[in-house]
């Protein structure tokens, strides 16, 4: 909203005091609604943004659900969900929550799949990375690629390996079918785990 929160805030008080006293005239009533309005629209967004700098300052949820009123880490977290302004279409709180527990659920089946595959991973991040003759932006992806092989949690080639691809199409068709491949069955790991939470 533009204007000071808290100005707006004496303003709507003497409304409803004037109001209540019989005194309010009709243009301060209606101002003073206006103002409500929009004072509400612009809490509803310090909430999340608060809640966001408490996780970023390392609260965790079990500290925060008695500060948003809340008796669980679970229902903390879920009213954040709900709060949070949608970076993937949802236009509920429900439908943000659905959809976040969606993707985590996607990323522990892609986590999972990849250590149990972690050799394959790695064996194939190793013929990217050490790949010859590449224009600047290819080796710059190629050389991320070799700098997270070192990495312990394999799952950090996954998204790597999926920027290399169109770097790869031309002159390396075989590794970029391979890398298709891979990018395609995280694609169907993340489905089915969402599949199986609809069912669940």
């Amino acid at each position: 909203m533009s204007g000071d929160p808290v100005d707006a805030l004496e303003g709507i008080c003497a409304a409803v005091a004037a109001g209540r006293a019989g005194t309010a005239d009709r243009e301060q009533l209606l101002a003073a609604l206006s103002a409500l309005r929009l004072l509400r629209e612009e809490i509803a967004t310090w909430e999340p943004a608060l809640v966001t700098a408490a996780r970023a300052a390392g609260v965790s949820w079990s500290a925060l659900a008695p500060a948003l009123g809340v008796a669980s880490r679970q229902a903390a977290e879920r009213r954040y969900l709900r709060l949070q302004p949608s970076g993937t279409g949802e236009t509920t709180g429900e439908g943000r929550v659905q959809a976040e527990r969606d993707r985590r659920a996607g990323d522990r089946a892609v986590a999972a799949w990849a250590r149990r595959n972690s050799a394959a991973l790695r064996g194939l991040a190793g013929q990217v990375s050490g790949l010859d003759g590449l224009d600047p932006v290819a080796q710059e992806t190629a050389d991320q690629i070799g700098a997270a092989l070192g990495d312990d949690d394999v799952t950090t080639l996954l998204p790597r390996l999926a920027a290399a691809r169109l770097h790869l199409a031309d002159e390396h068709p075989r590794l970029a079918g391979q890398v298709e491949a891979l990018t395609e069955q995280a694609d169907r790991l993340r489905r089915d785990a969402a599949d199986r939470r609809g069912r669940g």
